[in-house]
């Protein structure tokens, strides 16, 4: 026997059986027995807005499953291409079809000159990176005129590759501008995190060569990162490419979204905690404030998950592979400690404020000498591939402008009063 739920109306005494689909009840029905009567969900905490098969997250059981493989499994075997790869095609690659991947993705990493000389160069000496990010990709539409065609299959996957290819190459440009250093042009001889690293951190030196570890390393948290269902930067990315709108201007306002502290800006909110507490006597005092709720714990927790994030356990065990070659991070005793004392206080177990993706990852970027303005762009680079997946499932869908309702509170008719009389 199907699932379903029965509804009735107060007010006439009438009801309504909805069926219950993919763990989810259509609106349309509802609005059958209910018009004109919205749900109130400020955040869209309980509302599904669209129906994705890109990535699964049961944040009760710590569960994360890109196209149906385990993240666990993705981390360990896998690379970022290969991932991004699957995110927006559905499968993995064969071997022939990876190599045609990687070679046109690396193929695409450079930008047009006059974006380099006359769009970034033109920001002030000071730019934040990730200002100078959002900017840059959106600006990239308009060196791409064939982006607006969005339902010719040749000109979208070409979009895609272009994105995906030129956001280290900006993320890097942004970075070295704000620093006062000469932009590095890609090595296409180069793996995609390797050639992003290179990208980073050449001086004068005739190739750059990224230790094998930091690269592995840096890999791995894009895997990590690449997709996380229906966030607040992916959300942006449908909302705005419901509009039709090109690829670029669509992940330019996802990057924005990201640019905010409450999503792309997390890791960094961490570090800042970290340092304020200083020490490792003053971890249990600082705790004591939390609760008794000033301050607050960074790291810990998450919108959807009431478990351990699956990604933190990850990312813990990577942490210790980084250090032994950039030294420890001096903070990491603090983490431990931190965490040592969070998990086992009853006070953060009734509330389920386990370790997120966000604490350690931020760790591991500092000990690798990213600058913490860079946390957001580092985040942009990976999750570009999953926006992107979802921006094509969602013009494949055909879905509807995005809409929402509302429920207005505002003063009711009125009549207009002359300005001398007011």
């Amino acid at each position: 026997m199907p699932e379903s739920i029965t509804i009735t109306d107060n007010r006439t005494g009438q009801s309504l059986e909805i069926p219950i689909t993919d763990g989810g009840v259509p609106a349309t029905e509802w609005a059958k027995l209910l018009p004109g009567i919205w749900f109130y969900d400020p955040g869209f905490t309980t509302t599904a807005a669209c129906a994705s098969s890109i990535s699964y997250l049961d944040g009760d059981a710590g569960i994360l499953r890109y196209r149906g493989y385990p993240i666990e499994q993705l981390a360990e075997k896998s690379n970022y291409l290969e991932v991004a790869y699957l995110l927006l095609h559905g499968e993995l690659p064969t071997e022939a079809q990876f190599d045609d991947w990687e070679h046109e993705v690396t193929h695409h990493t450079f930008i047009h000159e006059n974006m380099r000389k006359r769009f970034l160069e033109g920001f002030h000496y000071d730019a934040h990176p990730m200002g100078m990010l959002v900017s840059a990709v959106a600006a990239l539409s308009t060196f791409y005129l064939d982006a607006k065609e969005i339902f010719n299959p040749e000109s979208r996957d070409k979009q895609v590759i272009r994105l995906i290819a030129k956001m280290p190459t900006l993320a890097a440009a942004a970075h070295r501008f704000s620093v006062g250093m000469p932009f590095v042009y890609p090595d296409n001889g180069l793996k995609f995190a390797a050639n992003f690293l290179s990208m980073m951190w050449k001086t004068a030196e005739f190739r750059f060569e990224p230790d094998p570890v930091l690269t592995k390393a840096l890999d791995l948290l894009f895997i990590l990162h690449a997709d996380h269902e229906q966030n607040c930067s992916t959300t942006a990315m449908r909302v705005v490419g419901s509009s039709h709108s090109d690829p670029y201007s669509a992940c330019s306002a996802a990057c924005a979204a990201l640019y905010g502290p409450r999503h792309g800006g997390a890791n960094e909110a961490v570090i800042r905690m970290l340092t304020s507490i200083g020490s490792l006597e003053n971890v249990d005092a600082f705790v004591a404030e939390v609760k008794q709720g000033h301050g607050r714990l960074q790291g810990f927790g998450h919108r959807v998950y009431k478990n351990y994030d699956p990604r933190a356990k990850i990312i813990k065990k990577t942490a210790d592979e980084v250090f032994k070659i950039t030294g420890k991070n001096p903070l990491l005793d603090i983490a431990l400690k931190l965490e040592d004392v969070a998990l086992n206080d009853d006070y953060f177990i009734s509330r389920k404020l386990y370790p997120n993706v966000d604490f350690y990852s931020g760790l591991i970027y500092q000990a690798m000498g990213f600058p913490l303005e860079m946390f957001p762009v580092l985040f942009a680079i990976p999750r570009t591939s999953g926006w992107l997946a979802h921006w094509i499932e969602m013009l494949d869908q055909d879905s509807k402008i995005a809409r929402p309702r509302q429920l207005y509170t505002g003063t009711d008719v009125r009549n207009y009063t002359p300005i001398e009389s007011r």
